[in-house]
């Protein structure tokens, strides 16, 4: 698994061994940033349920401002701060080693962009999605990669579901809040 572009492009990234993570294709990676291509640069971006960190990481390899990188496992975290120095992105990041609903329900500076990408078929999707609301900005979009068998919800508070990519038997769909004269 690797950086597919930015300025830590071609680099490899470590996961940890056996099926407890599971990395994010690159196939629907690349889907997901270029889905969020224009919105990166600068921004304030929430990785939960991170893993090997694969998904902030490439925010960051793309100019986003910040990532806060949350697992539940701390030999996750241990290899998601590896990866950071590896990458040389360690400056604007931080790794949290928690609860990813726990750190839904605690104070943080808002974020723009939230990425899920969390451990299948355990309804931790559908626990986060309803607690985004109290960290993102009003302006800002959550993506959630899901597989096909699982509907999310049409709302996560004030985001609306705007719209599922479908890429094999994943899917990846975004929440915003609409803006008037949408």
């Amino acid at each position: 698994m690797r950086v597919i572009t930015g300025i830590a492009r071609g680099m490899r990234l470590d996961t940890l061994p056996g099926d407890a993570v599971r990395p994010t294709a690159d196939k629907v990676k690349e889907a997901l940033f270029s889905i969020l291509q224009f919105e990166l640069e600068g921004r304030r971006v929430l990785d939960l349920f991170a893993g090997c960190g694969q998904l902030g990481i490439e925010a960051l390899s793309r100019g986003a401002g910040q990532a806060v990188f949350v697992d539940a496992s701390r030999n996750s975290a241990e290899i998601v701060r590896k990866n950071l120095q590896r990458t040389k992105l360690d400056k604007n990041a931080r790794v949290v080693v928690s609860d990813s609903i726990a750190f839904l329900r605690g104070k943080h500076e808002p974020f723009d962009i939230a990425l899920l990408d969390p451990p299948y078929r355990k309804g931790l999707l559908e626990q986060a999605l309803p607690l985004l609301e109290r960290v993102m900005k009003p302006t800002g979009v959550i993506v959630c990669e899901h597989p096909e068998d699982v509907v999310l919800p049409e709302t996560a508070g004030a985001f609306v579901k705007l719209r599922s990519y479908r890429y094999g038997r994943i899917h990846l769909t975004t929440y915003r809040i609409p803006q008037t004269g949408e």
